[in-house]
Protein backbone atom coordinates (compact mmCIF):
# COMPACT_ATOMS: atom_id res chain seq x y z
CA UNK A 1 0.00 0.00 0.00
CA UNK A 2 1.25 3.14 -1.17
CA UNK A 3 1.64 6.65 1.39
CA UNK A 4 -0.95 8.11 -1.15
CA UNK A 5 -2.98 5.42 -0.64
CA UNK A 6 -3.45 5.84 3.05
CA UNK A 7 -4.07 9.13 3.23
CA UNK A 8 -8.26 9.52 4.38
CA UNK A 9 -10.26 11.23 1.68
CA UNK A 10 -11.65 13.72 4.42
CA UNK A 11 -8.19 14.21 6.33
CA UNK A 12 -4.57 14.95 5.52
CA UNK A 13 -3.51 12.27 8.92
CA UNK A 14 -1.66 9.84 7.27
CA UNK A 15 -3.66 6.37 8.31
CA UNK A 16 -0.78 3.71 9.03
CA UNK A 17 -0.83 0.76 6.68
CA UNK A 18 0.43 -1.51 9.11
CA UNK A 19 -1.80 -2.50 12.15
CA UNK A 20 0.85 -2.54 14.68
CA UNK A 21 1.05 0.85 13.62
CA UNK A 22 -2.26 1.51 13.62
CA UNK A 23 -2.94 0.49 17.23
CA UNK A 24 -1.32 2.71 18.75
CA UNK A 25 -2.85 6.01 16.18
CA UNK A 26 -6.33 4.55 17.60
CA UNK A 27 -5.01 4.52 21.38
CA UNK A 28 -3.93 8.04 21.03
CA UNK A 29 -7.56 9.66 19.14
CA UNK A 30 -9.10 7.88 22.88
CA UNK A 31 -6.52 10.08 24.57
CA UNK A 32 -7.18 12.97 22.24
CA UNK A 33 -10.83 12.89 22.54
CA UNK A 34 -10.29 13.40 26.51
CA UNK A 35 -8.40 16.00 25.92
CA UNK A 36 -10.11 17.99 23.43
CA UNK A 37 -12.94 18.53 25.79
CA UNK A 38 -10.64 20.21 28.57
CA UNK A 39 -8.18 22.28 26.10
CA UNK A 40 -9.87 25.09 26.12
CA UNK A 41 -10.12 25.81 29.46
CA UNK A 42 -6.25 24.68 29.98
CA UNK A 43 -5.54 27.41 26.99
CA UNK A 44 -7.11 30.02 28.71
CA UNK A 45 -6.10 29.56 32.45
CA UNK A 46 -2.61 27.87 31.81
CA UNK A 47 -3.55 24.93 33.29
CA UNK A 48 -1.97 21.54 33.01
CA UNK A 49 -3.98 18.97 30.94
CA UNK A 50 -5.01 17.09 33.89
CA UNK A 51 -7.70 14.46 32.75
CA UNK A 52 -5.36 13.77 29.85
CA UNK A 53 -2.82 12.46 31.34
CA UNK A 54 -5.38 10.41 33.62
CA UNK A 55 -6.39 8.69 30.84
CA UNK A 56 -3.05 7.86 29.74
CA UNK A 57 -2.01 6.40 33.04
CA UNK A 58 -5.28 4.20 32.38
CA UNK A 59 -4.47 3.09 29.25
CA UNK A 60 -0.75 2.24 29.77
CA UNK A 61 0.03 5.17 27.16
CA UNK A 62 2.73 7.01 29.08
CA UNK A 63 4.63 3.64 28.57
CA UNK A 64 4.32 3.71 25.20
CA UNK A 65 7.91 3.19 24.26
CA UNK A 66 8.86 1.26 27.02
CA UNK A 67 9.41 -2.48 25.30
CA UNK A 68 6.61 -5.38 25.98
CA UNK A 69 8.85 -7.47 27.78
CA UNK A 70 9.54 -4.75 30.41
CA UNK A 71 5.99 -4.31 30.70
CA UNK A 72 5.21 -1.42 28.17
CA UNK A 73 3.28 -1.30 24.71
CA UNK A 74 6.46 -1.72 22.79
CA UNK A 75 6.31 1.48 20.33
CA UNK A 76 9.25 2.07 18.17
CA UNK A 77 10.00 5.66 17.68
CA UNK A 78 7.83 5.29 14.29
CA UNK A 79 5.08 4.37 16.39
CA UNK A 80 5.46 7.11 18.66
CA UNK A 81 5.71 9.70 16.30
CA UNK A 82 2.36 8.51 14.36
CA UNK A 83 0.69 8.02 18.05
CA UNK A 84 1.74 11.79 18.97
CA UNK A 85 1.05 13.16 15.65
CA UNK A 86 -3.07 11.64 15.80
CA UNK A 87 -2.79 12.84 19.89
CA UNK A 88 -2.00 16.69 18.42
CA UNK A 89 -4.98 16.85 16.49
CA UNK A 90 -6.76 17.09 19.26
CA UNK A 91 -4.47 18.92 21.77
CA UNK A 92 -1.28 20.80 21.10
CA UNK A 93 -0.44 21.12 24.46
CA UNK A 94 -1.03 17.57 25.70
CA UNK A 95 0.97 16.16 23.05
CA UNK A 96 3.96 18.18 23.30
CA UNK A 97 3.66 17.77 27.72
CA UNK A 98 3.73 13.98 26.64
CA UNK A 99 6.61 14.15 23.87
CA UNK A 100 8.86 15.21 26.92
CA UNK A 101 7.84 12.21 28.89
CA UNK A 102 8.09 9.73 25.61
CA UNK A 103 11.56 10.99 24.17
CA UNK A 104 13.30 10.36 28.07
CA UNK A 105 11.68 6.94 27.33
CA UNK A 106 13.11 6.27 24.19
CA UNK A 107 16.53 7.45 25.36
CA UNK A 108 16.41 5.03 28.15
CA UNK A 109 15.48 2.37 25.33
CA UNK A 110 18.10 3.01 23.60
CA UNK A 111 20.39 3.06 26.74
CA UNK A 112 19.63 -0.46 27.77
CA UNK A 113 20.16 -1.49 24.42
CA UNK A 114 23.54 0.04 24.36
CA UNK A 115 24.28 -1.70 27.52
CA UNK A 116 23.58 1.35 30.26
CA UNK A 117 22.89 -0.75 33.34
CA UNK A 118 20.48 1.25 34.98
CA UNK A 119 18.08 1.78 32.20
CA UNK A 120 16.03 -1.38 32.53
CA UNK A 121 15.11 0.04 35.81
CA UNK A 122 13.82 3.24 34.67
CA UNK A 123 11.51 1.45 32.16
CA UNK A 124 10.19 -0.88 34.37
CA UNK A 125 9.49 1.66 36.88
CA UNK A 126 7.93 3.84 34.14
CA UNK A 127 5.61 0.46 33.80
CA UNK A 128 4.77 -0.55 36.84
CA UNK A 129 5.12 2.67 39.03
CA UNK A 130 3.71 5.01 36.46
CA UNK A 131 6.45 7.25 37.27
CA UNK A 132 6.69 10.30 34.75
CA UNK A 133 9.96 11.90 33.42
CA UNK A 134 10.08 15.64 33.12
CA UNK A 135 13.34 17.56 31.46
CA UNK A 136 14.92 20.86 31.80
CA UNK A 137 16.38 20.56 28.71
CA UNK A 138 15.21 23.60 26.97
CA UNK A 139 17.20 25.79 29.61
CA UNK A 140 19.93 23.49 30.29
CA UNK A 141 21.41 23.26 26.52
CA UNK A 142 25.64 23.76 26.73
CA UNK A 143 25.82 25.70 29.43
CA UNK A 144 23.88 24.62 32.69
CA UNK A 145 24.14 27.06 35.20
CA UNK A 146 22.85 25.02 37.84
CA UNK A 147 26.12 23.79 39.81
CA UNK A 148 27.27 20.79 41.89
CA UNK A 149 29.38 20.34 44.86
CA UNK A 150 30.89 17.18 45.89
CA UNK A 151 29.89 16.12 50.04
CA UNK A 152 31.16 12.96 50.32
CA UNK A 153 29.31 10.39 48.47
CA UNK A 154 26.57 12.80 47.35
CA UNK A 155 25.72 16.18 45.08
CA UNK A 156 24.71 19.00 46.02
CA UNK A 157 22.69 20.98 43.72
CA UNK A 158 21.59 24.30 43.79
CA UNK A 159 19.84 26.01 40.23
CA UNK A 160 16.50 27.13 38.67
CA UNK A 161 15.20 25.20 35.12
CA UNK A 162 13.36 26.69 33.00
CA UNK A 163 10.48 24.88 30.21
CA UNK A 164 9.86 22.10 32.49
CA UNK A 165 6.88 20.81 30.47
CA UNK A 166 4.64 18.61 32.59
CA UNK A 167 5.95 19.47 35.86
CA UNK A 168 2.93 19.14 37.78
CA UNK A 169 2.52 15.65 36.17
CA UNK A 170 5.49 14.61 36.62
CA UNK A 171 7.53 12.41 39.29
CA UNK A 172 11.15 13.11 38.21
CA UNK A 173 12.75 15.72 36.45
CA UNK A 174 15.96 14.35 34.34
CA UNK A 175 18.60 17.63 34.55
CA UNK A 176 22.25 18.51 34.63
CA UNK A 177 24.80 20.15 36.98
CA UNK A 178 28.42 21.76 36.33
CA UNK A 179 30.79 20.94 37.97
CA UNK A 180 34.43 22.13 37.31
CA UNK A 181 34.63 21.97 33.61
CA UNK A 182 31.84 18.71 33.54
CA UNK A 183 28.26 18.62 33.15
CA UNK A 184 26.74 15.74 35.15
CA UNK A 185 23.79 14.53 34.16
CA UNK A 186 20.94 12.79 36.40
CA UNK A 187 17.25 12.68 37.69
CA UNK A 188 16.14 14.26 40.81
CA UNK A 189 12.32 13.39 42.36
CA UNK A 190 9.90 16.22 41.87
CA UNK A 191 8.80 15.33 45.65
CA UNK A 192 13.29 14.91 47.02
CA UNK A 193 13.53 18.28 50.21
CA UNK A 194 14.76 21.41 48.42
CA UNK A 195 12.98 20.62 45.04
CA UNK A 196 9.69 23.06 44.88
CA UNK A 197 7.88 23.92 41.11
CA UNK A 198 7.44 27.89 40.51
CA UNK A 199 4.67 28.37 38.43
CA UNK A 200 6.00 30.92 35.96
CA UNK A 201 4.55 29.37 32.52
CA UNK A 202 1.88 32.21 31.23
CA UNK A 203 2.53 32.58 27.80
CA UNK A 204 1.59 32.72 24.19
CA UNK A 205 0.77 29.52 23.49
CA UNK A 206 1.43 25.67 24.19
CA UNK A 207 0.11 26.75 27.72
CA UNK A 208 -1.44 23.83 29.15
CA UNK A 209 1.96 21.90 29.22
CA UNK A 210 2.72 24.19 32.65
CA UNK A 211 5.67 24.64 31.58
CA UNK A 212 6.96 25.91 35.08
CA UNK A 213 10.39 26.47 36.51
CA UNK A 214 11.80 23.88 38.88
CA UNK A 215 14.08 25.15 41.61
CA UNK A 216 16.39 23.31 43.40
CA UNK A 217 17.99 24.49 46.59
CA UNK A 218 20.67 22.29 48.33
CA UNK A 219 19.17 19.18 46.71
CA UNK A 220 21.42 16.18 47.95
CA UNK A 221 22.02 13.34 45.04
CA UNK A 222 24.22 10.12 45.24
CA UNK A 223 27.37 10.30 42.86
CA UNK A 224 26.10 6.75 41.97
CA UNK A 225 23.04 8.05 40.69
CA UNK A 226 24.89 9.93 37.95
CA UNK A 227 23.50 8.93 34.51
CA UNK A 228 25.77 10.47 32.16
CA UNK A 229 29.15 13.24 31.83
CA UNK A 230 29.96 15.73 29.43
CA UNK A 231 32.58 18.00 28.78
CA UNK A 232 30.68 21.66 29.65
CA UNK A 233 29.79 23.66 26.30
CA UNK A 234 29.83 20.25 24.41
CA UNK A 235 27.01 17.97 23.67
CA UNK A 236 28.26 14.65 24.83
CA UNK A 237 27.08 10.97 24.68
CA UNK A 238 23.70 12.20 26.97
CA UNK A 239 22.75 15.16 25.23
CA UNK A 240 22.91 13.69 21.86
CA UNK A 241 20.93 10.75 22.62
CA UNK A 242 17.90 13.21 23.90
CA UNK A 243 18.68 15.07 21.00
CA UNK A 244 18.20 12.49 18.32
CA UNK A 245 15.23 10.98 20.05
CA UNK A 246 13.30 14.91 20.84
CA UNK A 247 13.71 15.48 17.15
CA UNK A 248 11.38 13.09 15.84
CA UNK A 249 8.38 13.19 18.39
CA UNK A 250 8.30 16.79 18.60
CA UNK A 251 8.51 17.07 14.58
CA UNK A 252 5.49 14.51 14.76
CA UNK A 253 3.29 17.19 17.27
CA UNK A 254 3.79 20.53 15.14
CA UNK A 255 2.78 18.27 12.02
CA UNK A 256 -0.78 16.84 14.20
CA UNK A 257 -1.40 20.84 15.08
CA UNK A 258 -1.20 21.37 11.39
CA UNK A 259 -2.93 18.83 9.75
CA UNK A 260 -5.81 19.37 12.41
CA UNK A 261 -5.66 23.22 11.11
CA UNK A 262 -6.01 21.71 7.38
CA UNK A 263 -8.90 20.07 8.09
CA UNK A 264 -10.91 22.80 9.85
CA UNK A 265 -9.99 25.12 7.02
CA UNK A 266 -11.55 22.52 4.29
CA UNK A 267 -14.61 21.86 6.14
CA UNK A 268 -15.12 25.16 6.31
CA UNK A 269 -14.18 26.56 2.99
CA UNK A 270 -16.72 28.58 0.74
CA UNK A 271 -15.03 30.26 -1.77
CA UNK A 272 -11.25 29.22 -1.07
CA UNK A 273 -8.44 28.64 -3.57
CA UNK A 274 -8.37 25.05 -4.75
CA UNK A 275 -4.59 26.13 -4.82
CA UNK A 276 -4.39 27.27 -1.34
CA UNK A 277 -5.74 23.74 -0.22
CA UNK A 278 -3.46 21.99 -2.56
CA UNK A 279 -0.41 24.02 -1.32
CA UNK A 280 -1.66 22.84 2.26
CA UNK A 281 -1.76 19.20 1.19
CA UNK A 282 1.63 19.45 -0.66
CA UNK A 283 3.34 20.96 2.95
CA UNK A 284 1.61 18.56 4.95
CA UNK A 285 2.72 15.47 2.82
CA UNK A 286 6.33 16.43 2.41
CA UNK A 287 6.26 17.37 6.23
CA UNK A 288 5.20 13.95 7.16
CA UNK A 289 7.66 12.53 4.61
CA UNK A 290 10.64 13.95 6.11
CA UNK A 291 9.14 12.77 9.94
CA UNK A 292 9.10 9.01 7.83
CA UNK A 293 12.23 9.59 5.94
CA UNK A 294 14.33 10.83 8.88
CA UNK A 295 13.41 7.63 10.48
CA UNK A 296 13.94 5.08 8.26
CA UNK A 297 16.99 7.02 6.90
CA UNK A 298 18.39 6.53 10.23
CA UNK A 299 17.58 2.42 10.56
CA UNK A 300 16.66 0.57 13.80
CA UNK A 301 20.26 0.29 15.17
CA UNK A 302 21.33 3.94 15.02
CA UNK A 303 24.05 5.75 17.31
CA UNK A 304 23.37 8.91 18.49
CA UNK A 305 26.18 10.91 16.36
CA UNK A 306 25.87 14.30 15.19
CA UNK A 307 25.29 12.40 11.35
CA UNK A 308 21.85 10.88 13.07
CA UNK A 309 21.52 14.14 14.55
CA UNK A 310 21.28 16.42 12.09
CA UNK A 311 19.49 13.92 10.15
CA UNK A 312 16.54 14.04 12.57
CA UNK A 313 16.99 18.07 12.76
CA UNK A 314 16.96 18.34 9.39
CA UNK A 315 13.38 16.96 9.54
CA UNK A 316 12.35 18.42 12.49
CA UNK A 317 13.12 21.96 11.22
CA UNK A 318 11.31 21.86 7.99
CA UNK A 319 8.00 19.86 9.66
CA UNK A 320 7.94 23.14 12.31
CA UNK A 321 8.64 25.71 9.10
CA UNK A 322 5.50 23.71 7.06
CA UNK A 323 3.09 23.28 10.01
CA UNK A 324 3.03 27.10 10.67
CA UNK A 325 2.75 27.64 7.11
CA UNK A 326 0.09 25.47 6.95
CA UNK A 327 -1.75 27.22 9.88
CA UNK A 328 -1.41 30.58 8.58
CA UNK A 329 -2.99 29.47 5.25
CA UNK A 330 -5.99 27.74 6.81
CA UNK A 331 -6.60 30.98 8.51
CA UNK A 332 -6.33 32.54 4.94
CA UNK A 333 -8.86 29.93 3.61
CA UNK A 334 -11.01 30.93 6.60
CA UNK A 335 -10.40 34.47 6.50
CA UNK A 336 -12.14 36.53 8.97
CA UNK A 337 -13.84 33.68 10.66
CA UNK A 338 -10.55 32.16 11.64
CA UNK A 339 -10.49 34.86 13.73
CA UNK A 340 -13.04 33.71 16.31
CA UNK A 341 -12.03 31.54 18.77
CA UNK A 342 -14.75 28.89 18.28
CA UNK A 343 -13.35 28.32 14.76
CA UNK A 344 -10.57 26.24 15.84
CA UNK A 345 -7.63 27.96 14.55
CA UNK A 346 -6.69 30.45 16.85
CA UNK A 347 -4.97 27.88 19.74
CA UNK A 348 -3.36 26.42 16.61
CA UNK A 349 -1.96 29.51 15.46
CA UNK A 350 -0.30 30.30 19.04
CA UNK A 351 0.85 26.27 19.87
CA UNK A 352 2.18 25.89 16.52
CA UNK A 353 4.85 28.74 16.49
CA UNK A 354 6.33 27.21 19.65
CA UNK A 355 8.24 24.67 17.25
CA UNK A 356 10.76 27.64 16.31
CA UNK A 357 11.82 27.31 19.94
CA UNK A 358 13.11 24.29 21.03
CA UNK A 359 16.74 23.64 20.23
CA UNK A 360 18.11 23.08 17.37
CA UNK A 361 15.68 26.36 16.21
CA UNK A 362 15.82 26.74 12.24
CA UNK A 363 18.32 28.54 11.94
CA UNK A 364 20.82 26.90 14.39
CA UNK A 365 19.89 23.54 12.57
CA UNK A 366 21.25 24.74 9.58
CA UNK A 367 24.33 26.05 10.59
CA UNK A 368 24.94 22.82 12.28
CA UNK A 369 24.51 20.86 9.56
CA UNK A 370 26.87 23.46 7.20
CA UNK A 371 29.55 22.87 10.09
CA UNK A 372 29.11 19.05 9.25
CA UNK A 373 29.71 19.64 5.50
CA UNK A 374 32.84 21.36 6.61
CA UNK A 375 34.50 19.25 8.73
CA UNK A 376 33.56 20.19 11.89
CA UNK A 377 33.08 16.90 14.67
CA UNK A 378 30.25 18.67 15.49
CA UNK A 379 30.70 18.49 19.34
CA UNK A 380 29.21 22.14 19.97
CA UNK A 381 26.57 24.15 18.59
Amino acid sequence: MTMTETIQATGTYPTPARADDARFVELAARIGAVAARHAGEHDRDATFVTEAYEAMRETGYLALAVPEELGGLGASIRQVCYAQAELARHDGATALASTMHHYLTLVQVYRRRNGAPDAEGVLRRIADEGIVIATSGGSDWLWPTTTAVREGDNLRINGRKAFCSQSPGATVVATCAAIDDEVLHFSVPLSAPGVRIEETWDTLGMRGTASHDVVMEDVLIPIDKIAGRRPYGEFGAPLMAALVHFAPVAAATYFGIAAKARDIAVAGAKNASPRQIGLMDAKLRCAWWAVLGSVDEIGEDYTATPATMITLMLAKRQVVLDAIEVVNLAMDVLGGRSFYRHAGLERAYRDVRAGTFHPFNPEATLTYAGKLVLGDPGSSA
